[in-house]
């Protein structure tokens, strides 16, 4: 989940409802950046009763794809979580490395960001129950997804070809990187006939309940219960490096604070269809 990248990816199929309604003149210009919706507004919605419950079935092949290391547990941990203990088999393809979660940083954990990050994702996959999932990292530079799309779409193309079901990042989640991968992994998905589900990350944090700019026609919940959430909580915890500060400047803060980490402690994860 690097968090300083521009969201400047251009719209698709995908986009959100409502795409074509009129700028909010009073947003910010990084949506990121601006201070977020609190996850109490969240929890108190009525509009998750109206959310269709998904249930993905028994043991299958799984493709997830993380624009950087996190954001697989962040948007869907606990549903690998199940998966794992039903069996299933998953191939997790990590597009970045992180590298870039902490521009200026002058830390000397900056310096080896790429390491930590995937390092700490082993972990997390540990931490989920899901230590024998394939790991692959692509390595394309972080904040730069979209410039290499194309070949990222061929990639993800030959990564699916032999599973049934990919979770990727959700194509309008105002973050480039998210947005790149999840339109990488739908092209992906209609090259193979693989079905993609993709899942918000920073969305809970720019968007409010109810957000015309986000689909919720398309969305469904993911329920988790009480084994997959706590190995959730115990893989987030595996990211330390976006978790806490990496020195004492102000470059070097925390990229999820306990504001950020509160959106993703849910008894439910969300995807969009």
């Amino acid at each position: 989940m690097t968090g300083p990248a521009p969201a400047n990816a251009p719209a698709d199929a995908n986009a959100p409802a409502d795409a074509n309604a009129p700028a909010d003149t009073d947003a910010p210009a990084d949506a990121i950046q601006a201070p977020g919706t609190p996850e109490a507004l969240w929890a108190a919605w009525p509009g998750w009763a109206g959310l269709d419950r998904l249930d993905l079935g028994g043991p299958r092949r799984v493709l997830v794809v993380a624009a950087h290391p996190d954001d697989e547990v962040l948007g869907v941990g606990g549903t690998i979580a199940s998966l794992a203990a039903a069996g299933a088999r998953l191939r997790l393809v990590a597009v970045t490395d992180g590298e870039a979660s902490h521009p200026g940083s002058s830390s000397p954990v900056a310096r080896d960001l790429a390491r930590i990050r995937s390092a700490e994702t082993l972990a997390a996959l540990a931490a989920l129950g899901a230590e024998h999932a394939e790991v692959v990292r692509l390595g394309l530079p972080d904040t730069g997804v979209g410039q290499h799309e194309e070949e990222l779409v061929r990639r993800l193309g030959g990564l699916a070809r032999d599973v049934d079901l990919c979770l990727a990042p959700w194509s309008g989640d105002v973050h480039a990187d998210h947005e790149a991968a999840g339109r990488a992994a739908v092209a992906a998905g209609l090259l193979t006939g693989v079905p993609v589900l993709q899942y918000p990350v920073w969305t809970w944090h720019w968007a409010r309940p109810g957000d015309p700019r986000v689909p919720w026609q398309r969305a469904a919940r993911l329920p988790l219960d009480p084994e997959a959430r706590a190995r959730k909580r115990a893989a987030l915890d595996c990211f330390a490096s976006q978790l806490l500060p990496i020195g004492a400047e102000p470059a070097d803060l925390a990229v999820l604070p306990p504001e950020e980490i509160a959106h993703f402690l849910r008894d439910h994860e969300v995807v969009f269809r």
